[in-house]
């Protein structure tokens, strides 16, 4: 039996040997991705982000234990999560601190989770985490959350693959205007407000909906994971289904507080995806982007297979001693290491 094979048969151990093979970009990874790629699609991938501090890590643990252990007459669901920890800068590997904060989920079998080095990767993912999620997605759990690093104004590559992304903020942690800066809370579709029996609350709370409200009033913001459409409406109905706007909710992860209303709100805007078509738009977009990244470092590596050392050296030092500009240096570069 194939690794694909056994994986789709429920294994979960060709399941993590899959995973490191796809984390380390291995042949036989990619293989194995491209025999369960059809059988992806049906997970819903919610993504977490937000600054260090806001108690990311304790709510995932507490949403995936709210997940497996649900009210009466509500069917538990299978979650995989996925921790983008930081990378160590001696080995490169992922220091694994989510994993420590998520020891009470172990032994689950309907949860596995899987911590990866973000090595280098400024967006808060790491390059193979698409990959991952989708072979997820393949062996059949339910719901995929994603944790970013933790940067705070850099990691709006989840919004690129999640379906539903929450964007947690807490009180206590500096100027509210943090949150606005670099798109962090443009991509949110719920806003989570965590830590809530902090004092402050109120003022965090406060500041998001101002922005909120300065934002979908006057506008539809279409938010195709990073590429925004901006569409004016003069005459907004307020029943209007095809317009999300993203709610806040509080919770205090720690102790289990507005859990059930942080559910509810994903599985809302799960619905909302489905009935407005766009989960289709945005599973385009998302897979658009993955071929764009694919082809572009396919096409630097043939490149790089093309040149040799010695051609790349000599540009790279007139680069350096100011006799060509960069731009010249990419020409030469990719005329063979002529230079001209």
């Amino acid at each position: 039996m194939s690794l694909a094979s056994s994986v789709l048969a429920g294994e979960r151990l060709a399941l993590a040997r899959l995973l490191s093979q796809i984390e380390n970009d291995h042949p036989s990874g990619r293989a194995a991705l491209g025999e369960l790629f059809s059988h992806t699609g049906q997970a819903h991938l919610v993504g977490v982000t937000g600054a260090p501090g806001t108690g990311k890590s304790s709510l995932v643990n507490r949403l995936a234990h709210h997940y497996r252990h649900p009210p009466p007459g509500v069917s538990q669901r299978k979650i995989a999560i996925v921790a983008v920890d930081p990378s160590s800068p001696f080995t490169g590997g992922a220091i694994l601190g989510d994993r420590v904060r998520m020891r009470d989920l172990s032994g689950d079998p309907g949860i596995f989770i899987r911590s990866m080095a973000a090595r280098g990767s400024l967006g808060g993912l790491a390059p193979t985490t698409a990959s991952m999620v989708q072979v997820f997605d393949a062996a059949g759990f339910e719901i995929i959350i994603i944790e970013t690093v933790g940067a705070g104004q850099a990691e709006v590559d989840i919004a690129r693959l999640a379906h539903t992304t929450l964007v947690v903020e807490a009180p206590g942690l500096g100027d509210e205007i943090q949150a606005i800066k670099a798109g962090i809370l443009e991509i949110a579709d719920i806003l989570v407000v965590n830590k809530a029996d902090r004092p402050g609350v109120e003022n965090t709370e406060r500041a998001l909906r101002s922005m909120l409200e300065l934002a979908h009033p006057t506008r539809r913001v279409f938010k195709h994971h990073g590429l925004n459409e901006t569409i004016p409406m003069p005459e907004r109905e307020s029943n209007d289904d095809s317009l999300w706007v993203p709610p806040i909710v509080r919770t205090v992860a720690t102790q289990g507080d507005g859990l059930p209303e942080l559910v509810e709100a994903i599985a809302d805007h799960q619905d909302h995806l489905e009935i407005t078509g766009e989960r289709q738009d945005r599973d385009r977009t998302r897979l658009q982007a993955e071929l764009e990244l694919l082809i572009q470092g396919n096409l630097v590596s043939r490149w790089r297979q093309g040149i040799s050392d010695s051609q790349y050296q000599e540009i790279l030092e007139s680069l350096i001693a100011r006799q060509i500009s960069p731009h010249q240096a990419v020409d030469a570069l990719l005329d063979g290491g002529q230079k001209a």
